[in-house]
């Protein structure tokens, strides 16, 4: 049957079509997220959403750019990649690589805990961008070419 593009049975057999398929790699890469802001709260000296309930904006912008940093090379995968295994098995690649970033900002911005827990956002503002720097470009490896 020759559908006409737009129509509403054009629609129903492309959700027909993709949502088994679709459906499966969200709720893996909604997971691999979960897991990845779980252990990066698990790993860190402070408790950010203690400090954020107390009305920290240092400590929200800073958990704010982990998340995205996170979700960003998720995103990519979950864009880019038909089948399941490869998003999970990518996935867990790329929440490793930002935890490394994450370690590594660490070592760089030697008091960043400190200026955080002090409530400086300028300091959140630059250790939230390093971490989306980092996760454009593991976002960018991890799209095939």
């Amino acid at each position: 049957m020759n559908q006409t593009p737009g129509s509403f049975a054009a629609i129903a057999n492309a959700l027909e079509r993709g949502l088994p398929n679709m459906v499966p790699s969200f709720i893996a890469t909604v997971a691999l997220l979960a897991i990845g802001v779980l252990t990066y709260t698990t790993l860190t000296r402070f408790r950010e959403r203690e400090m954020i309930a107390a009305g920290n904006t240092a400590a929200a912008i800073l958990l704010g750019g982990v998340i995205v940093a996170l979700a960003i090379p998720l995103a990519a995968l979950l864009a880019t990649s038909g089948a399941l295994i490869d998003i999970i098995v990518w996935g867990v690649v790329a929440l490793v690589l930002q935890l490394v970033t994450f370690a590594a900002v660490s070592v760089v911005f030697r008091n960043f805990h400190a200026m955080i827990e002090a409530n400086n956002s300028a300091a959140a503002v630059v250790v939230a961008a390093t971490h989306l720097a980092v996760a454009l470009l593991n976002a960018a490896v991890m799209v095939p070419t």
